[in-house]
């Protein structure tokens, strides 16, 4: 490549960059401006005083520790059962026969297809009569039904990728199913488990629609809501508002930029492979 063309790779990646990153820059900007400057026909507002006051009121009056407990919680509960469940039946899918295997694959698949909210309604009217509103399982089993079907199409790529006599060596050496998928399969497929751990930890992180639907106690509400409590009947706290989103989706982006390389990996290991 000449390095005209170079350059001018460069140039357009920055500016893809530039775009990608502006709504964070633009989210960052506003939360440090009075909610008296929102009303302005410019795109970024240099605030006259810098209001970092905002992102007290956030983590005060907005409950953050409190929700940020309940989100963690929430999320660190649902990976755990998604790859538990899906490591498990990806298992039963590549390395087990028997007659419905495909058929049963295809199910599990088209839950991929069914949006999270689509199931709304009937969830709510299930867990009412259940007595599941107002607790952690309300958000936690559907969270988890959601990010179960996508995450053993990726764990099942990539298992068909794992040479069988791996497991071979360990039944002849009388390891039991459990420890064959829990301390064998489990360090293979590190990379996609870190996928499925990201993605569901997105998905959880972000979710308010159901949340909202499901809980009403205040002490189990979850990030999202902090941003409620400085909206107004007749007026809001948009500062504190873009604060609240600003400290929400620090723990998103640490998490995806540090395990950005093995997404990527886990995503096309399967496929390349495969």
């Amino acid at each position: 490549m000449s390095k005209s063309k170079r350059i001018m790779l460069w140039i357009f990646l920055l500016l893809v960059a530039c775009i990608q990153l502006f709504p964070l820059i633009w989210l960052i900007n506003f939360s440090l401006v009075d909610s008296s400057e929102f009303y302005s026909d410019k795109i970024l507002v240099w605030p006259e005083v810098i209001k970092w006051e905002n992102y007290t009121n956030a983590w005060v009056d907005g409950n953050f520790v409190r929700y940020l407990f309940n989100s963690i919680l929430v999320s660190g509960t649902t990976i755990i059962l998604t790859v538990v469940i899906s490591l498990s039946m990806a298992y039963a899918f590549t390395r087990m026969t028997w007659k419905w295997n495909k058929f049963f694959f295809v199910i599990i698949l088209l839950g991929i297809m069914i949006p999270i909210h689509a199931t709304l309604l009937p969830n709510f009217t299930i867990f009412r009569a259940l007595g599941l509103t107002d607790s952690y399982w309300g958000l936690i089993l559907p969270y988890t039904a959601v990010s179960v079907p996508f995450s053993t199409f990726i764990l099942t790529g990539f298992m068909r990728s794992i040479p069988r006599s791996v497991e071979e060596s360990a039944v002849m050496d009388g390891a039991s199913i459990y420890r064959i998928v829990f301390q064998i399969i489990l360090p293979l497929t590190m990379p996609a488990i870190v996928t499925v751990a990201v993605t569901t930890f997105l998905t959880c992180w972000n979710e308010f629609i159901m949340a909202y639907t499901f809980i009403s106690d205040d002490s189990l509400k979850t990030l999202p809501f902090s941003v409620m409590n400085f909206a107004g009947q007749y007026s809001s706290d948009y500062g504190s508002q873009f604060a609240v989103m600003v400290l929400t989706s620090i723990p998103a982006i640490i998490i995806y930029a540090i395990f950005n390389e093995k997404i990527t990996k886990g995503v096309t290991a399967g496929a390349v492979k495969g």
